[in-house]
């Protein structure tokens, strides 16, 4: 493959005539799908060297995937992660790295992200609970806690929670509303007012300073008063422990047209909270105008760098080929305009003086308009003007590293580490209740009327213990308070415990919560006896070791499996209906192997046939039918010579329904295969088991006879009189004419 690339042809600047170009105007489809195709090839590329960490090859190979077609800024992601791999791993030392990570000390009243008093709690999918403003600013995309995926649109309150707040802490929720109104001015653009409301919080209240600043902070930059945007986000960082000092400070520099100094905190943002979603998001624009052609008089021709990429062969080839070839001009720039930024940003965490906007900021260099065009920004220049830009960047040779780690990182790593410390004694001021306000009522179930019992938070914002909200669900997929729809809740079926009230009633209530735990606990164990009050599902035969399906609809049905299910035991009743007595005298225990819960509360359940019981009493609970049962077994015979007559009887059976399983029609022998299996082997020990044979059971599934009759020979603990039995029905049937 040649190592420089060909000229194929010149585009107008216009972005409508490349895009055309790109998407084929030119000869013929063909040329278009083929050039479309390199172009995927070229993406693969960078993305798989960006996979391995091969930072110079892939700013090199997605300069030319924007060079060569249309590329979407959230195709970087990819190279965005890699640039952010490469800047940790100088950036940020071993114990700063475990110390960004470790955030398990809050207090509990505090919002995991922002680390600020919760306000408005909002308990998102997961169980963990954040204050709103976090949430609607989307300031998080995983749970801090757990690492879930927080999806958008969970922003509806935790009425309970936020009662319970209210109660305790009206002076700080009445603050939180306050800077909630300053977001809400931000959002509708009345950034004036929006700067008025908060400062005058900040003048009357300087401990919340720290977040209000934040929010004064987007304002200010929004009416381009870009230095007094600075001082707000300068002044955070020793207040905050979260990433969007440091996200807002680089969206403001952004602003000014200091793209450099902007990704060099964005960087910053990311390596304190790699999954701040904003800040990706602008690195992903900011890179995408950094690697955009300078000049788009030159379309670089990619077919001799794609030739050899077949794609079982693609990934080694990838790979290859950026080791081998010598580097480019074009990738060199790339390159060294992406690793100086890192550089950069790496020298000024070493030094112990301050970073260049703030010292912008404290000696007045100039932050009028005239200042900032000096400052050079990627979607504000012209191509001519952007080469220009890019080549007055290379001060470093190509032979020297591009990232150099010189000497000890000691101060950078006491630094850090004393920043952390400062952060740690923030967040270790606890809040405690008020004992005189702490009242066991405010934590009941509005469904059973006692204390929360592993309490879980709908989507709409109401708290219920977890087996009184399954519950009501068996019945309608609506919150049994405000009627509002749970279907995508019903069809997850993730009823997460929220920690924070959990945590409050273990923490403040820790004797009515033993008394609760005890009643929970005596309820399942008496769920779990399985002579006493067992569940009954009145519907089918069943019979020992044979499969049973079963499709859950019903609302009693439906709470009888999940008891079975969390008590352990897996295992229920099955009998079929007596008009007189609601159900049969005998019946078989069921044994779930799995279960299927379909999007609206039903469930498909895998059962096998267990032991066989006579019932003794009947009962009803919750609504599904219970019994206190007694477990059959066979009586074994141990006469020898009896013993060998039963085994010859068994065989005859067994050859005999062999036989008769054969001549069976193709479309019966199919459907009996379906539902019930193969017809199982012949048992060396045919009193082995408690119930006998397996194959007399399976026969007696199969076989079309009355329920009453199959009935009789489940009750049955005679091996004989079951095998005399079944031989007769199959005699009857063999004497019938196949058709």
């Amino acid at each position: 493959m040649s190592t420089t690339m060909s000229l194929q042809t010149s585009v107008e600047d216009a972005p409508e005539e490349r895009s055309s170009f790109f998407i084929g105007t030119a000869d013929s489809d063909n040329v278009s799908e083929e050039e479309g195709h390199h172009h995927q090839l070229v993406l693969q590329k960078a993305n798989a060297l960006a996979s391995e960490n091969c930072l110079r090859e892939a700013i090199y190979w997605f300069s030319v995937a924007l060079r060569y077609g249309p590329v979407r800024p959230e195709q970087l992601s990819t190279f965005v992660e890699c640039i952010l791999r490469n800047f940790k791993t100088i950036a940020a030392g071993p114990e700063e790295s475990a110390q960004i990570r470790d955030n398990s000390g809050n207090d509990v009243f505090d919002c995991p992200n922002c680390h600020n008093f919760l306000g408005e709690a909002v308990t998102v999918a997961c169980g963990h609970t954040y204050c709103k403003r976090c949430l609607q600013r989307r300031l998080l995309s995983k749970c801090k806690l757990c690492r879930e995926a927080v999806k958008g649109g969970e922003e509806k309150v935790s009425v309970v929670l936020c009662g319970l707040l209210d109660k305790w802490f009206p002076d700080e929720l009445k603050k939180s509303k306050t800077l909630c109104e300053v977001d809400e001015l931000c959002r509708r653009k009345r950034y004036q007012e929006a700067v008025s409301l908060a400062t005058n919080v900040i003048q009357s209240d300087p401990e919340t300073a720290a977040v209000v600043r934040l929010s004064r902070a987007e304002a200010y930059t929004a009416l381009k008063q870009y230095c007094l945007a600075l001082e707000d986000t300068e002044f955070c960082p020793g207040s905050c422990c979260s990433a969007e000092p440091l996200f807002r400070k680089a969206m403001v520099l952004h602003e000014m047209g200091q793209v450099d100094e902007s990704l060099q905190v964005f960087f910053h943002c990311l390596a304190v909270d790699e999954e701040f979603p904003c800040a990706k998001r602008q690195m992903e624009k900011i890179l995408f105008d950094l690697l955009s052609p300078a000049d788009d008089t030159v379309k670089v021709g990619l077919k001799e760098t794609t030739q050899n990429t077949s794609p079982h062969l693609r990934s080694k080839t990838l790979l290859a080929n950026a080791q081998a070839h010598p580097q480019s001009p074009v990738q060199r720039q790339h390159q060294h305009q992406i690793c100086l930024i890192i550089q950069k940003h790496r020298e000024s965490l070493e030094r112990p003086g301050l970073s260049r906007a703030h010292s912008l900021r404290i000696h007045g260099s100039s932050c009028d308009e005239e200042g900032l065009k000096r400052v050079c920004s990627a979607p504000q220049l012209g191509d001519q003007e952007k080469g220009s830009l890019l080549k007055r960047k290379l001060s470093v040779s190509d032979a020297e590293p591009c990232i150099v780690d010189s000497g000890s990182s000691k101060y950078k790593k006491q630094v850090a580490t004393k920043g952390f410390k400062q952060q740690a004694a923030i967040a270790k001021t606890y809040r405690s209740v008020p004992v005189d306000l702490l009242d066991a009522s405010d934590f009941e179930c509005s469904l059973c009327m006692r204390l929360f019992f592993e309490p879980v938070t709908t989507p709409c914002g109401h708290t219920f213990c977890k087996n009184c909200l399954e519950r009501c669900l068996d019945h309608t997929p609506q919150c049994p308070l405000c009627k509002e729809s749970l279907k995508e809740y019903l069809a997850c079926r993730k009823y997460m415990v929220t920690a924070v009230l959990d945590t409050l009633i273990k923490q403040y209530l820790s004797q009515e919560y033993a008394e609760r735990a005890k009643a929970h606990l005596d309820e399942t164990k008496e769920l779990s006896d399985l002579s006493k009050n067992v569940p009954i599902f009145v519907c089918t035969m069943a019979y020992p070791t044979v499969p049973c399906p079963l499709h859950v609809f019903e609302p009693r049905y439906r709470l009888m499996i999940r008891r079975c299910m969390d008590t352990g035991t897996r295992q229920f009743g099955m009998c079929i209906n007596d008009p007189q007595k609601g159900f049969a005298d005998y019946g078989c225990m069921l044994i779930i192997r799995s279960v299927h819960f379909l999007p609206d509360g039903r469930s498909v359940v895998d059962t096998i046939g267990g032991k066989r019981f006579r019932v003794l009493s009947r009962g009803v609970k919750d609504g599904y039918r219970t019994a206190d049962i007694e477990h059959l077994e066979d009586t074994k015979v141990e006469d020898s010579d009896e013993l060998e007559r039963l085994q010859e009887l068994h065989d005859a059976v067994y050859e005999q329904a062999r036989v008769w399983f054969q001549n069976l029609k193709i479309r019966f022998h199919n459907q009996i295969l379906q539902h019930f299996g193969p017809m199982p082997e012949r048992e060396a020990d045919i009193q082995a088991t408690p119930n006998g044979p397996a194959c007399c059971w399976w026969l007696l599934a199969v076989l079309p006879i009355d329920p009453r009759y199959q009935l009789s020979v489940l009750s049955m603990t005679s091996l004989k009189e079951r095998l005399v039995k079944i031989q007769h029905i199959l005699t009857y049937l063999q004497s019938i004419p196949n058709n």
